[in-house]
């Protein structure tokens, strides 16, 4: 065995971040967070297609939940390849019934944009409900983001410091985050099966790690995973939450028990859940 990161051979690192081998029938996962999603759309007050940007990706739905209302802006994994916004509001019901307004984000997907491109969409995206929350009814002061796998490398790109004034945004623009089973240091993406579609180099991995990024006493944090996850995939989020403790920032950390890497999100809106009252108790409700 040669080991090219930490103690794995190419064949560890490949089995690591193998999602879809931790599940039994992964379509059928996929398949209800696209019901789920219609569900949603069509049940509840829903501005589809909103424009964050000038590219027909940059697009984003909106839910509402009345006046004044805080914001959970979520965004989706699919390893930066797959899925969508239309994917992604299995959690809408529940959050707007508690009164909290959902926006769930599209992006252009690899490998037709790179990753550069995709977290420059995020932020822009985050940057366009900062400015227009009074639109629909939301509270640009109690903006909250998450999001899963891929989405919860987003997430962590979102509350990453050191590029807000270029999107013309407030230091402390998101109040707290939620990241589930994500992705923190890009290097062993850009040594597995992933980088065929991804094509990272080693400034992109420098570019594009959360690790790498960490602010400075940074908002409150929620960081999960699920039970049948992979070594690999829950070593990164117990790195990356010791990390963003080292640095000052409140962080609960636990695993989702008998959740896996896709089903976890169905946690995000249920209170009996512990993911969804960590969810609950980080917006203060």
């Amino acid at each position: 065995m040669t080991a090219i990161y930490r103690d794995m051979d190419q064949a560890a690192i490949d089995r690591g971040y193998n999602a879809r081998a931790t599940v039994d029938d992964v379509d059928a996962l996929l398949l209800e967070y696209t019901s789920r999603s219609a569900k949603a759309r069509d049940t509840l007050h829903c501005l589809e297609d909103v424009a964050y940007g000038g590219h027909p990706d940059e697009v984003i739905d909106i839910f509402p939940a009345g006046p004044n209302a805080p914001i959970f802006i979520f965004i989706h994994g699919g390893y930066w390849r797959a899925l969508s916004q239309k994917d992604s509001a299995s959690m809408a019901p529940g959050l707007v019934a508690k009164g909290i307004s959902l926006v769930t984000v599209n992006y252009s997907l690899a490998p037709s944009a790179s990753l550069d491109t995709i977290v420059h969409q995020c932020r822009l995206a985050l940057s366009w409900v900062w400015e227009n929350a009074a639109s629909f009814g939301g509270d640009r002061d109690a903006i909250y983001v998450g999001g899963s796998s891929a989405g919860g490398h987003l997430t962590g790109m979102l509350v990453a410091s050191g590029w807000h004034s270029d999107f013309g945004l407030p230091e402390r623009a998101i109040k707290g985050a939620v990241s589930l089973s994500g992705l923190y240091e890009l290097e062993p993406i850009r040594l597995s099966h992933i980088n065929e579609w991804m094509k990272l180099d080693l400034a992109g991995v420098r570019r594009n790690s959360p690790q790498g990024h960490l602010p400075k006493a940074g908002c409150p944090i929620v960081i999960s995973y699920g039970e049948t996850e992979t070594a690999e995939f829950k070593r990164q989020s117990i790195d990356y939450a010791k990390a963003w403790t080292l640095e000052g920032g409140a962080c609960n950390l636990f695993e989702a028990t008998g959740r896996n890497h896709f089903d976890i999100i169905f946690d995000l809106d249920n209170p009996e859940t512990r993911l969804g009252r960590a969810v609950l108790d980080l917006v203060g409700f």
